[in-house]
């Protein structure tokens, strides 16, 4: 490699190791305190990150410290607050170096946004500690390690080195002397065993050594194997007894590094923490005599407190003969509470960084220093939110407050309708997030929706007056366990801003006509009429329509449909009445109604066609409820309506039958009837419907009822008479015919009527009827104008705006020479006259040539099948042909279109008495009632 490269690379690892150097002593603080050196961590810069610590030796190696490491070789890592992370580094601590009487420690932090530690950013910091004075014997009980240091001089003789009783120490001298020379040794003194191991074999074991010119250090984990639990004056110590040697050729030194730490002791009453310590126990002070205290002091964060400090925090120290006891106030400076969950409740515990140290002299040690840190953490504690809601009702905003939550809390996605979305997507919604912290270091978060947002619940309550109810869970997380919790957010504002529906009525010909404005509080309404709900799938059905703009629903009601309510029959008229009621779509309570009663002419009730046949439909009146319309009977009580429904009975007779009498005089024949009901055992009506129908007799022709819905006609060139029908089905499918008792048949504009004209006689398979022409009349007179042309020469009308369709026809059961029929379909759009929509009374007929199945090359007529030119030759072949006619046809204004109803409106009851006559013509019918 050439030497300019060299320099190169060797100036950017200077640079790179400079500017990570700053940047470290921009995140990472040192402090100095009780021979340990404090690194601490801004939490904030290194929130929503993975960190890896590392404790660097003199050769640059850098250690990756995990539990285990960390606790066997000095190193504590703990959140001292809600604000940072605190890494402690014991001044004899792995790979710490000392050097005349100071400490150096070099730790690296690498921070990743994955934890698999990809891509990290590397901090290294560097720390200097002086080492300071120390006692004979020195214990730190820290929170994931128990350390013992004593002194390793050759002590002077003493008069009374010969010793009354045997120490543990003592046991090990055997091991000693058997030992070879120059090889440090530790042995493990338990009630059951004593184990000698070199000090390599109990590294590998866990235990942490450090040894300086002058000192001996033994580090053991709680976890370690060789730690004894015992019971101290009702305290739990984890306890380990142990001698350490090094054997030299003219001598052996041995050294007592028993260690013991308190693992409990700790008490909470009436909102106090009450820590307690026994001062001499047996496995610290075996052969030792004439105890003295010389310093008891406590403290935070190994901060000592001052009497003053201690007093001002409330803390109370208490030093008895016994014991050392501790008192802090839940919640007193120098501690932090945590949030935390259970059991999916949020909720905190309250943390202290608590240290005690006590200094005695003795016989035997003359100064220990024994040092406790005690990381207190009280149980967990349910906390209660607060939700205030203040709105602005100037700009309909929503503003909710929840709290109080620690600083350790984040909010993190908020559940709209079902539909889970982040913080920044919310705000596409409407809702808007932010929080205020206090100086107490807790805060609250403040949502603000408008109230027309997604999720926002409108229900109308009373008068002028709407709820608006927010619903809404949040999702929090805690930094930096990343526990999460949900508070479901319920929130109700009143607002004085309903605008209830209001309509307006009127009545048309046959139809009530009811407009409602809905206003603003329809969002869970459904509108009802005699308990049934209106719907577009049910609109056919009750002959109703529906249809809904968005601001108005309109609703059109036939005057003889099921869901009208009469009040009365009079020879003015009958008066009618339909009822609205707005329902809660969810209770189904009646929210608010409108009613509207118009009077409709009573020829609505009647028709006296010109073929004798009568239609006569009675009503149920309002103030007879137990009426049964089935059980409507005409004079001859034989006669019974032909079809029913819950309000109305339909008679359809001939008035030469049911009892019908007449009346005859120089201009007109009068027929008259009643239908009558009679409740069960009792001979007396209690309803009386009495019709009368005129005929006058300039206008009058013998009337003979058909018994078939067909005017047969026949030819006879030279096949025989021909037979012909010609019938309207209900259906597509050509499955069920009008019946006799069901003419005139009712269609409305847009509808289809689907015809069948078919050869009835001879049966002869050789023969094929084909259609010529066919049209519509006002009467039964195939000849009689105006006239509307449905087919022209065996096709479709090509002026038509609806033409003609044809069916094919299949063999059946029903249908044994499928050519003797022909089928097609009539839109009733067809029939206008100028522009006016008809509404009338239709006839319709068709002209037809029979044929042979095998005709002629020459027969022109029956090998064209349909040919839309004027036919301009004649075949020379003679060919059978006829007429045919249907039965009448009534037309009736189309139905308005139905939309889908908008869902909800409000109620208080309004009626709307509309006094107006029926625009159709009526005939000289009374109609009266007794009842």
């Amino acid at each position: 490699m050439e030497l300019g490269l060299v320099l190169r690379l060797l100036l950017l690892e200077m640079f790179i190791s400079e500017t990570q150097t700053q940047q470290a002593s921009e995140l990472i603080s040192s402090e100095c305190l009780k021979n340990t050196l404090h690194f601490t961590l801004s939490m904030e810069l290194f929130k929503d990150k993975y960190l890896s610590f590392f404790a660097v030796d003199q050769s640059g190696i850098a250690w990756e410290l995990d539990e285990a490491l960390a606790s066997q070789c000095g190193y504590t890592v703990t959140y001292s607050s809600r604000t940072s992370i605190v890494f402690r580094a014991s001044a004899l601590s792995c790979y710490s170096h000392l050097e005349k009487d100071v400490f150096t420690v070099t730790i690296q932090i690498k921070v990743a946004h994955a934890p698999d530690m990809k891509n990290a950013t590397t901090h290294q910091k560097s720390a200097s500690c002086s080492y300071g004075p120390q006692s004979p014997r020195e214990i730190v009980c820290e929170t994931n390690y128990m350390e013992v240091s004593v002194r390793r001089n050759v002590p002077q003789n003493e008069k009374d080195f010969i010793l009354n009783e045997p120490q543990d120490w003592i046991l090990s001298f055997s091991e000693a002397k058997a030992m070879e020379a120059s090889m440090w040794q530790i042995v493990f003194h338990r009630p059951e065993e004593k184990r000698a191991l070199l000090v390599s074999d109990a590294w590998r074991a866990g235990f942490g050594f450090s040894t300086t010119e002058t000192r001996i250090l033994l580090r053991v984990p709680y976890n370690a194997a060789q730690v004894q639990l015992v019971k101290v004056q009702g305290n739990t110590f984890s306890v380990v007894s142990s001698s350490m040697f090094y054997k030299q050729h003219w001598m052996i030194l041995m050294v007592d590094t028993s260690v013991a730490c308190p693992v409990d002791g700790v008490n909470y009453t009436n909102k106090t923490i009450i820590w307690t310590v026994p001062k001499y126990f047996q496995a610290l002070c075996t052969g030792a005599t004439g105890f003295k205290d010389v310093i008891v002091e406590a403290g935070v964060n190994l901060r000592k407190l001052s009497a003053n400090e201690m007093a001002s925090r409330k803390f109370v120290l208490s030093n008895d003969l016994n014991t050392i006891t501790v008192k802090v106030p839940i919640g007193a400076e120098g501690g932090s509470y945590k949030t935390f969950v259970s059991s999916g409740k949020h909720g905190a515990k309250y943390s202290i960084n608590l240290f005690l140290e006590h200094q005695w002299e003795d016989s035997k040690w003359g100064l220990t220093k024994y040092t406790v840190i005690k990381e207190i953490e009280t149980p967990f504690e349910h906390v209660g939110l607060a939700v205030t809601n203040n709105p602005n009702l100037s700009t309909r905003l929503m503003n909710v407050t929840v709290g109080i939550f620690l600083l350790d809390v984040e909010l993190v996605n908020l559940t709209i309708e079902g539909t889970t979305v982040t913080v920044s997507e919310a705000i596409q919604h409407g809702y808007l997030t932010y929080e205020i912290q206090y100086a107490n270091r807790s805060k609250v978060y403040v949502i603000q929706v408008p109230f027309d947002a997604p999720g926002i619940k409108k229900e109308y309550t009373s008068d002028d007056t709407r709820e608006y109810t927010l619903n809404v869970t949040l999702k929090f997380i805690i930094v930096p366990t990343s526990e999460t919790f949900a508070v479901p957010l319920v929130t109700v504002t009143a607002v004085k801003d309903a605008v209830l529906p209001s309509a307006r009525g009127f009545c048309d010909g046959n139809y009530f006509h009811l407009i409602i404005t809905c206003g603003n509080v329809d969002q869970n309404w459904l509108p009802f009429i005699s308990d049934q709900h209106l719907m577009p799938e049910t609109a056919q059905k009750y002959s109703y329509s529906l249809s809904d703009n968005g601001t108005h629903l309109a609703v059109s009601v036939p005057f003889l449909s099921s869901l009208v309510d009469y009040k009365d029959i009079h020879i003015s008229g009958v008066m009618a009445s339909l009822h609205l009621t707005l329902k809660d779509g969810i209770t189904l309570a009646n929210r608010k109604g409108f009613s509207i009663s118009c009077r409709f002419r009573p020829s609505e009730l009647i028709q006296c066609l010109p073929n004798g046949t009568v239609v006569i439909t009675a009503i149920k009146l309002v103030r007879l409820a137990d009426l049964d319309t089935s059980l409507l009977v005409l004079r001859d009580r034989q006669c019974k309506p032909s079809l029913v429904t819950k309000k109305t009975a339909t008679f359809k007779f001939n008035v030469n039958t049911c009892g019908t009498s007449r009346k005859f005089n120089s201009t007109s024949i009068t027929y008259e009837n009643d239908v009558l009901y009679f409740r069960p055992g009792n001979d007396i009506p209690v309803y009386q419907l009495k019709f009368v129908c005129v005929y006058t007799i300039k206008r009058s022709a013998d009337v003979q009822y058909e018994t078939k819905n067909n005017m047969p006609s026949s030819t006879k060139p030279g096949f025989g008479s021909l037979d012909l029908s010609m019938k309207i089905f209900k259906e597509k499918s050509y499955s069920e015919p009008y019946q006799e008792l069901e003419y005139p048949v009712v269609k409305y504009l847009r509808e289809a009527l689907y015809f069948e004209v078919e050869l009835l006689h001879p049966a002869d398979p050789r023969l094929e009827l084909n259609l010529e022409n066919c049209w519509a009349t006002n009467s039964q007179s195939q000849d009689s104008l105006p006239q509307w042309p449905i087919l022209i020469n065996g096709c479709e009308n090509s002026e038509d705006s609806y033409r003609t369709v044809f069916h094919k026809v299949n063999y059946s059961l029903r249908v044994k020479f499928p050519q003797h029929l022909k089928r097609f379909e009539v839109t009733m759009f067809t029939f206008v006259q100028g522009t006016t929509l008809l509404q009338m009374q239709l006839y319709f007929h068709c002209s037809v040539v029979i044929c042979s199945t095998t005709p002629l090359p020459s027969d022109m007529t029956c090998q064209r099948r349909c040919n839309p030119q004027k036919r301009l030759d004649r075949s020379a072949e003679p060919h059978p042909q006829g007429q045919v006619s249907s039965g009448a046809v009534l037309i009736r204004k189309i139905k308005m279109a139905s939309k889908v109803f908008f869902e909800h409106c409000t109620i208080l009851q309004n009626e709307f008495l509309i006094d107006e006559w029926s625009s159709l013509e009526i005939h000289e019918i009374p109609i009266s009632t007794r009842v």
